[in-house]
């Protein structure tokens, strides 16, 4: 299988071609910076193993793989699991193999012609107190009702791979961000999701809202009845326009309507700020306490002036490269995760979808660009193109005893095709061995070094 898909762009995504407090914030100009990287020193490497494939059509449920999370079992390795999205079809939890042992359906719809439940990202809060225990939590975005769903993880179901995840969500937990049911079924509604633990003790989680460029705050909240909701605190919205030298200002170009939504995002609350990659600019670094968010690196189409075209129902470029883009991300700028160490150092890493690659980065203020690499089709399992979400850890899990990278794979292979001889969209999870991302990189590799339970 080629590195570079060969099948259509999937339909919404434009090409580039030839309440609260709200922050509202403005970016300085930006310098031009040196070409492109080559593939120099793009390192490739293989997944160890893969789960199921999931097809985005009736007969497969519409399931679509999108975003996965690393649970670390308190006491049992052989109990640890990876929560993945799979959009319409719900939720799936896998052992530490690869095995689906659980799968929870997304919501149906509640009234004729209403939007069913649609789930985006998810990630993970350890040690949330709810009716008396602590307990920990998946948080799913659900894009399709714009609800912040939660999911109890029971160690001994995990241990038994019998059922660990249970729905805790307050069945009267308000919308995120619509207003109305129209707002709803419009999808006017909750899309990336990153969680934490803040220094209050409270658990919270960032959402962005899809073809914009806010990025919500709530908090999560145990109710008497043992169950979950939540309230907004806080708005952050990105710019969608951007100062260029000379005094010109430039739009990332999107679908008539849509500004240049956020996604992929993930908390560092040890240094205490929230990574947001707004797919068509770049990757932010926004301070959990609020003040301004910096732009810690662009795609390579930052400045690049381009319109839509509604004759081809794409963007299209209408002028030179003025060379203020970034060196290493290719639109869209996707899934974000950080790999802890000990000592609060570590590696950002990014996907950038836009050539199937993932960049990393120092962990620390600046942000340093540390080397790039592929998840390239293996022996036995293929590799990972336009990747959405991923998730990385430096704690052992089952057998990866040096860590894990879990990466989605929007173009699974072998191709499958339906009765009309049409190829299926096929996606699913990869899970990749971290010493095999760090030993060509220079990174380090620390199992054992850091529990999720302690951060």
């Amino acid at each position: 299988m080629s590195f570079a898909p060969t099948r259509p762009v999937p339909a919404g995504r434009s090409r580039l071609t030839a309440a609260a407090v709200t922050v509202v914030l403005a970016t300085a100009v930006l310098p031009a910076v040196p070409a492109a990287a080559d593939d120099d020193d793009l390192a490739q490497l293989h997944a160890r193993l893969e789960t199921p494939a999931y097809f985005d059509d009736k007969a497969g449920g519409k399931a679509n793989a999108d975003d996965p999370a690393i649970w670390n079992h308190p006491s049992d390795h052989r109990g640890d699991l990876v929560v993945g999205t799979l959009k319409q079809g719900g939720l799936a939890v896998y052992d530490a193999a690869g095995h689906e042992i659980q799968h929870l359906a997304a919501p149906a719809p509640p009234r004729p012609g209403d939007e069913p439940g649609r789930f985006n990202n998810v990630d993970l809060v350890y040690g949330f107190r709810l009716g008396g225990r602590k307990v920990d939590l998946a948080v799913v975005s659900d894009r399709g009702r714009d609800i912040v769903r939660t999911y109890a993880i029971d160690p001994g179901g995990a241990l038994r791979h019998q059922a660990p995840l249970t729905d805790v969500t307050d069945a009267a937990a308000p919308t995120v961000f619509a207003a109305s049911p129209d707002e709803v079924n419009d999808q006017k509604t909750s899309y990336g999701l990153a969680s934490w633990t803040g220094e209050d003790g409270a658990a919270y989680a960032a959402v962005s809202r899809r073809h914009t460029t806010r990025v919500g705050v709530v908090r999560l909240e145990a109710t008497t009845a043992g169950k979950i909701t939540y309230r907004r605190v806080r708005d952050v919205d990105l710019p969608a326009s951007f100062p260029l030298p000379g005094g010109k200002t430039w739009s990332p170009c999107e679908d008539p309507g849509r500004g240049p939504q956020v996604e992929g995002m993930v908390a560092d609350q040890e240094h205490g700020v929230l990574y947001a990659a707004q797919e068509d600019v770049g990757i932010w670094r926004i301070p959990l306490k609020g003040g301004a968010p910096r732009l810690v690196d662009r795609v390579k189409d930052y400045g690049v002036p381009a319109a839509y075209n509604p004759e081809t129902d794409r963007c299209e470029v209408t002028g030179p490269d003025p060379g203020y883009g970034g060196r290493h991300l290719t639109a869209d700028a996707e899934g974000l995760t950080i790999y802890h160490k000990d000592d609060g150092e570590g590696y950002l890493l990014a996907s950038s979808q836009g050539d199937n690659t993932f960049v990393a980065y120092d962990r620390e203020d600046s942000n340093d660009y540390l080397g790039r690499f592929r998840v390239a089709p293996g022996g036995t399992v293929d590799g990972s193109e336009e990747c959405d979400g991923a998730m990385v850890t430096s704690a052992r899990v089952g057998d990866f005893r040096d860590g894990l990278l879990v990466v989605q794979d929007g173009y699974n292979a072998p191709d499958s095709v339906d009765e009309n001889g049409e190829v299926r969209t096929n996606t699913n999870f990869k899970f990749v061995d971290w010493k095999l991302v760090a030993e060509p990189l220079d990174l380090d590799v620390t199992p054992g070094g850091w529990d999720p339970r302690d951060d």
